[in-house]
């Protein structure tokens, strides 16, 4: 009896080894399939798996990591999700919030190459969907962030008549800074006030209206208010007014006429 009953744990105990060692290896092979969001897995701090990670952020932080590339710093990884740019270690247990700088040659940002790529695809989809101030001589676009309320932003389109002279076409896209939800879980005023913009039969005039402090009419329509904000709070964007650049590059903060005509040449 005994050595049926140790035969039999024997060989259960080989099964189940055999099962953990296939389970393994079915890991490795197929690191490019979906991973269910309830079963986090060990990985490899020495390998970068990127769907294995994104998975494991998606468990731990409920972060959807929409992209994931390898950095100059071993071990950590450059994680580009939907609530914007991050680092993590290559096995998921370290995460960074905030810039990376590579001291090698010059102080550089690393993950600004990923992000100036991102912000060109984002402004070619929203091109359609930006209020544009177009000079009769264009010579430069620029992509600006904005906010009605914001004091800057208003200072920066009162002169929207030099910067078109200097040949200096304005594209505006929406970013509520008190965001899109308050507190209680209702859209915003600020967001309301946007969205009334974009939805009105002239967009540009009550851009401007809006930012002289007067009443637009409360309008609601299909309009990308919370896409743009989302992208711009993807690609770096935590204030405004803040200009992306043809090249993408970005320049956070208020610019005179002269002053941004002068940045464009240097390009």
């Amino acid at each position: 009896m005994f050595k049926k009953t140790f035969v039999i744990v024997t060989l259960a105990l080989m099964t189940i080894g055999i099962y953990l060692s296939m389970n393994d290896n079915a890991i490795a092979e197929n690191a490019t399939k979906p991973v269910p969001a309830d079963k986090p897995v060990n990985l490899d701090p020495s390998q970068l798996n990127a769907q294995l990670l994104k998975a494991k952020i998606r468990i731990k932080l409920g972060l959807e990591v929409e992209k994931v590339e390898a950095t100059p710093v071993p071990g950590i990884a450059l994680l580009i999700t939907n609530q914007g740019l991050f680092y993590s270690s290559y096995n998921g247990d370290y995460f960074i919030q905030g810039k990376v700088y590579s001291l090698v040659n010059d102080v550089t940002d690393i993950a600004e190459k990923s992000l100036a790529k991102l912000r060109v695809e984002g402004m070619e989809k929203f091109k359609d969907d930006m209020i544009s101030f177009t000079a009769d001589d264009e010579k430069y676009v620029v992509s600006v962030f904005t906010d009605i309320t914001c004091g800057y932003c208003r200072k920066m389109h009162k002169q929207m008549a030099d910067y078109n002279a200097r040949g200096i076409t304005f594209r505006y896209l929406a970013y509520p800074r008190s965001g899109i939800r308050d507190r209680s879980g209702e859209y915003s005023q600020g967001f309301k006030d946007l969205r009334s913009v974009w939805c009105s039969d002239d967009p540009k005039t009550a851009m401007t209206s809006a930012k002289n402090s007067q009443n637009i009419t409360n309008r609601i329509c299909d309009n990308p208010i919370e896409e743009q904000f989302d992208f711009g709070r993807q690609v770096g964007v935590n204030g405004t007014p803040a200009m992306m650049l043809s090249n993408g590059m970005m320049v956070p903060g208020y610019q005179p006429p002269a002053q941004l005509e002068k940045l464009l040449k240097s390009l």
